[in-house]
């Protein structure tokens, strides 16, 4: 059974699951290809995540025979899911399962990032290890130089080459029959072309995966003449430029430059969303900070943000901040959620 990735979406209606009866089983097993390259290692981390689940459903208070019988069979649903052969195809780093035989529920989760190997049982979905790949943008790193283009799509955790776009354009110092000025003219006029037939390339590959963010490689020249050719869509998407040959970059290096340069947009990202807590504190009202206010203001359907330190255990919270359609930000590069317990909303009113 293949897995499928999560959006914010699903992981809202993942939330929003509560059986009248039972209990939800949450099994999560970390393929991280450091610990877990082979079969063998795989199928060995299965066994171990499966006897968990196992003693966690046998050692289960407050379940009737029916229930108990069912979390049996969920066990096994989850332990065939978890034992397909392409479980750790395409980039995926961990699986989450969900499976609640009465409330009609299995859901195989592929993430891009490892998560330890842990199994909850509860009367909900444990879905806070899914928000940050949930929040994971997606991202085009866009390539081009007078003749050649490069198209890569992904995000921080796996990016790959979708399109190359390359056209016969002169260089500006050739020689034609031409007078020169016709000449000059003709090959800006290639240039152009190309330009906009990137930029037409660029659009259709938006189209197809819907892009969160674009970063631009190309020389001085010609960057700001590419960024006026993208669509409007791609163009206010623009987070950052590129420093890198368009001919000669290998996958690799395009990965390590993008890979910065993502860190450094997720990083201003979280100082935005950080200085807006700070300052709505400030004012008595836009802000709530710590676990008691963030729960009252939570209460009252009044948060627009929230944000929470990376190690925090906070799962009522992220459950009801999705439910009310609210933004959950994991903060992994700044510390200022920790004097206030690692927890703090921005507040719509």
């Amino acid at each position: 059974m293949p897995a499928n990735t999560i959006t914010r979406g699903r992981l809202r209606r993942l939330a929003d699951v509560r059986p009248e009866r039972g209990r939800v089983l949450s099994v999560f097993l970390n393929l991280d290809p450091t610990e877990f390259a082979t079969p063998a290692a795989r199928s060995t981390a299965v066994t171990s995540v499966m006897t968990q689940a196992a003693h966690r459903v046998s050692e289960a208070d407050g379940l009737d025979h029916d229930e108990r019988e069912a979390l049996k069979a969920d066990v096994e649903r989850v332990r065939e899911a978890l034992s397909a052969s392409d479980i750790a195809s395409n980039g995926t780093r961990a699986v989450a399962v969900y499976a609640c035989g009465p409330a009609n529920l299995l859901e195989v989760v592929s993430l891009r990032r490892p998560v330890e190997s842990a199994v909850v049982l509860d009367r909900t979905p444990y879905v806070e290890p899914l928000v940050p790949d949930a929040n994971e943008e997606r991202w085009c790193v866009l390539l081009v130089n007078r003749r050649n283009a490069r198209i890569f799509a992904g995000d921080r955790h796996a990016l790959d080459e979708t399109d190359r776009v390359q056209d016969d354009v002169h260089s500006q110092h050739d020689q034609g029959g031409w007078s020169q000025g016709r000449y000059q003219r003709g090959v800006e006029k290639e240039k152009d072309d190309h330009l906009v037939r990137v930029a037409d390339v660029a659009f259709a590959a938006h189209k197809q995966r819907g892009f969160d963010r674009v970063l631009v490689g190309a020389p001085d020249e010609l960057v700001g003449e590419l960024e006026h050719k993208l669509h409007p869509y791609l163009r206010e998407r623009i987070a950052g430029r590129l420093h890198l040959d368009v001919d000669d970059s290998s996958l690799d290096e395009v990965r390590t430059a993008a890979g910065a340069a993502m860190e450094d947009w997720a990083r201003r990202c979280e100082r935005e969303a950080l200085d807006r807590l700070i300052e709505g504190v400030g004012r008595r009202g836009k802000g709530a900070a710590g676990p008691e206010a963030v729960r009252a203001a939570l209460d009252e359907a009044r948060v627009d943000t929230l944000l929470v330190a990376e190690g925090v255990r906070a799962e009522e919270a992220i459950e009801k901040a999705i439910e009310q359609s609210a933004k959950v930000i994991v903060v992994r590069h700044h510390d200022d959620l920790g004097p206030l317990g690692g927890i703090g909303a921005v507040l719509r009113y």
